[in-house]
């Protein structure tokens, strides 16, 4: 406790707010008062090439139409994405915004839930983030707390200017560590309706504890800062690679399922970082000073988090769970209050599951091969969303 800390009157405090009232109005003022153009999503807008023929790592439902989109953030960046409409849908419709893995494109995982959820009455959007795929943003594959939930918030923006969407009937989807950001996109804008976090990692949580906490120490975080310091003088555009190749044979479980997904027919695509030349370096930086989940025990929609039974990151989002009922959990060093809506959030954990199960439903067999083991419960999500948007 500061024991010295000023303690503010309710007259300062008053006169406080009468001098930010000010310099905000005076601001306002001398904006009007200049000759500048206030800026458009038209000035805004980026010209992007994106490929029109259907080239994702799944077939295309014939029951939905789909349509390449592009759209603006906050940050003057213009984000490629899919959208997906129920084929003979009448009248405004309940919509949902997707993205994730965390280094994958649109034309993997997110574009088959999307499509998915199209099937089942939904307008979809599946995005590209900032600085990854067909989106703008230079250098590529550089990943920011706040302009990965302004992703997020931005494609509530599109969805809700769409003749065919229902403003207030918007979810959205995060696989991976886009679960994560998802979450965060939920504590910030209480547009998004109901939030499912598939699969999910805490990305600034692994980024600055490691797995499982495991570098949990000043010291860890200290040799790390040094080595990035280092590395943005050395070269900061040098990639770190994506999902390690060759395979070694000792790799761990969840290693040989990413190759698996991403390094195989099954998932690979030639615009993912995860399939090719990862993230930058130092593109990920950011994420280790920060911490997406402190204000989710403040979400007051509904939120399901899924992950597999036996998937390594299981822990994410039991702990993102916990915290945003009860206000604490292990592995976090705040505590927070109880939400206050507790009873529309909900863990889903599915039996036998591994990590990357969740991003196609898996396979009995290597490389795709086998029977499809469906582990996503396409079910449950539609009756989670009907139920919450509406």
């Amino acid at each position: 406790m500061m024991k010295n800390f000023p303690k503010f009157s309710t007259e300062i405090i008053k006169d406080m707010r009468k001098t930010l009232l000010f310099i905000a109005v005076m601001g306002g003022m001398l904006m009007a008062c200049t000759d500048k153009k206030h800026t458009t999503d038209k000035d805004m807008e980026q010209k992007l090439e994106l490929t029109q023929k259907w080239y994702k790592v799944f077939p295309l439902s014939e029951k939905v139409d789909h349509k390449k989109v592009t759209f603006e953030t906050q940050y003057g960046l213009t984000l490629a994405a899919d959208l997906y409409t129920p084929k003979e849908a009448e009248g405004k419709l309940p919509a949902i915004a997707v993205s994730g893995p965390f280094g994958a494109t649109k034309e993997q995982s997110s574009g088959l839930y999307a499509m998915r959820m199209a099937e089942r009455g939904f307008v979809t959007l599946a995005f590209d983030p900032s600085f990854t795929g067909e989106s703008s943003g230079e250098p590529r594959r550089t990943a920011s707390p706040d302009i990965n939930t302004e992703d997020f918030m931005a494609a509530v923006d599109f969805l809700s200017k769409q003749e065919n969407v229902d403003a207030e009937k918007i979810g959205v989807i995060g696989i991976c560590g886009w679960g994560g950001i998802a979450l965060s996109a939920a504590a910030a804008d209480p547009r998004i309706k109901a939030t499912v976090a598939s699969t999910m990692y805490d990305m600034t949580r692994v980024g600055g504890n490691g797995y499982y906490d495991s570098e949990d120490k000043e010291e860890s975080r200290h040799a790390a800062r040094e080595a990035l310091a280092k590395q943005r003088l050395a070269d900061p555009k040098a990639m770190a690679g994506g999902v390690i190749d060759p395979l070694p044979d000792d790799a761990p479980q969840f290693v040989k399922d990413y190759y698996d997904y991403y390094k195989t027919p099954r998932g690979y695509h030639a615009r993912s970082g995860n399939s090719n030349d990862g993230w930058r370096v130092i593109g990920t930086q950011a994420y280790a000073n920060a911490r997406f989940l402190y204000y989710i025990n403040e979400i007051r929609s509904a939120v399901m988090i899924m992950h597999g039974e036996k998937a390594h990151s299981r822990y994410f989002g039991e702990a993102a769970y916990k915290y945003m009922v009860e206000g604490k959990a292990e592995g976090y060093n705040f505590i927070g209050k109880p939400n206050p809506v507790p009873e529309n959030k909900q863990l889903l954990i599915i039996p036998n599951a591994s990590h990357c199960d969740l991003y196609d439903g898996g396979y009995t067999e290597l490389v795709g091969k086998g029977e499809a083991k469906n582990m996503i419960p396409w079910d449950k999500l539609e009756d989670f969303f009907k139920t919450n948007l509406k």
